[in-house]
């Protein structure tokens, strides 16, 4: 009887913590509970007449930032051999390192709550099937049908730039893609302007029938207080250049964050807001969310990565020419970031915070020329090198075809926006 009563207690013990793992997770519970008429008739009083659905109900998830394949199936009650070999099978058509937070899919359960299957869709790439037969997991891929389209909308500004795009009938996200492709001659932070005038052609990207977002911008045409920009997507690295083949990228990007606001500039005499006090501020301020990604604005070698009382974590970056960039109040840097280390221009070194003496979440961006700091705002910028001149012909024609397009789509939108 004592040996009963204790194998009965050790096997209600391995339940109960199954259960509390479960219930611990933040998916949802697998296998669904049903009434089940013929348990209600054998019941005895006080049992629930409850049976496991065994149709099973997929039950919905996704990767959630910095979480690997073996998280979620520890999540989903996996123990650790299982999960291994769920991995292992797993690697045989997927690179598990290159999973994304977002990449979801569905798990599957038997009636006695155990995973049977794992299905995740993999970055628009295709889809992973994960079954377990006989103790043993396999694996299968279906790669993702992918098509392209082409789009071409215009429209003016009126508020924000996602509303205008929205209202001319494109997906928010271009407004992104268009920051990024005229981020080295326009700040979106600060230069944008109502009535300013604008007309996108871009991909439209199908994934297996369904939208999956906005690809490359392949030509642009923006208007911004009298002066007007122009890119074209030409040549093997997708580079962008204006309608003479200058290319557009610079040695500097004109702001570190892709959308926020100026709260704060430059000056040799500002009010400071902590210490109560007039001293210069040798940076420029931008207001944005905690967390949000910071990339550094041309290519160099980090000189500082720490924190100080007053500047809270900071990184410092070293430039050619004599520049040096500084990038203060992050509240986390870019993993496995060290001094010595080359970064590329736009890659993220750090996160918005508000460490340091900071009132609010905001990035201090400060530039350094031989030594003297000088205002951000006012950095002058170098291009890269232009269209070659063998190449100049066949890229010409291909700005015109293009800019026949943006044409077309600005007459549409306003008779009065055309292209010169």
């Amino acid at each position: 009887m004592h040996l009963l009563l204790a194998a009965s207690a050790v096997a209600l013990l391995a339940s109960t913590r199954q259960l509390e793992s479960r219930l611990r997770s933040p998916l949802p519970l697998g296998p669904t509970l049903r009434y089940d008429p013929v348990l209600a008739a054998l019941a005895r009083p006080g049992e629930a007449p409850l049976a496991l659905d065994r149709a099973q109900v997929p039950q919905p998830f996704a990767l959630r930032r910095g979480q690997t394949l073996a998280a979620i199936l520890d999540e989903l009650g996996l123990d650790r051999r299982d999960a291994h070999a769920a991995a292992a099978a797993a690697r045989d058509h997927v690179d598990l390192r290159r999973l994304r937070a977002g990449d979801a899919g569905d798990a599957f359960f038997d009636d006695r709550g155990d995973l049977v299957r794992l299905r995740l869709g993999v970055s628009g790439k295709g889809t992973l099937d994960l079954v377990r037969r006989d103790g043993a997991w396999t694996s299968a891929w279906r790669e993702s049908v992918v098509s392209v389209e082409t789009r071409q909308i215009a429209g003016r500004l009126d508020g924000f730039l996602v509303t205008a795009i929205q209202d001319a009938g494109g997906d928010p996200a271009v407004a992104y893609k268009m920051s990024d492709v005229l981020q080295w001659d326009l700040d979106f932070n600060r230069d944008l302007r109502d009535g300013d005038r604008f007309a996108v052609l871009y991909e439209d990207v199908w994934v297996d029938g369904e939208p999956a977002g906005p690809g490359e911008v392949l030509a642009l045409r923006y208007e911004n207080r009298g002066r007007v920009y122009e890119a074209y997507r030409h040549g093997d690295d997708g580079g962008y250049y204006d309608a003479e083949g200058q290319p557009l990228r610079k040695m500097f990007l004109r702001s570190p964050l892709p959308f926020s606001r100026v709260t704060s500039r430059f000056s040799h005499r500002r009010f400071h807001p902590i210490l109560k006090v007039h001293r210069p501020h040798y940076g420029v301020d931008y207001g944005a969310p905690t967390g949000t990604q910071v990339r550094v604005t041309a290519h160099g070698t980090v000189d500082f990565v720490g924190a100080t009382k007053g500047s809270g974590k900071m990184v410092k970056v070293r430039h050619a020419n004599g520049y040096l960039t500084a990038y203060l109040h992050l509240s986390r840097y870019a993993s496995g970031l060290r001094r010595g280390q080359r970064v590329r221009q736009e890659e993220v070194i750090g996160y918005v915070g508000s460490t340091g003496l900071a009132t609010a979440p905001h990035l201090d961006y400060r530039v350094q020329k031989n030594g003297r700091w000088i205002d951000p705002l006012t950095l002058p910028n170098v291009p890269a090198e232009p269209v070659p001149a063998a190449e100049m012909a066949a890229f010409l024609a291909h700005r015109d075809a293009l800019r026949a397009r943006l044409a077309g789509a600005s007459r549409r939108s306003s008779p009065v926006f055309e292209a010169h």
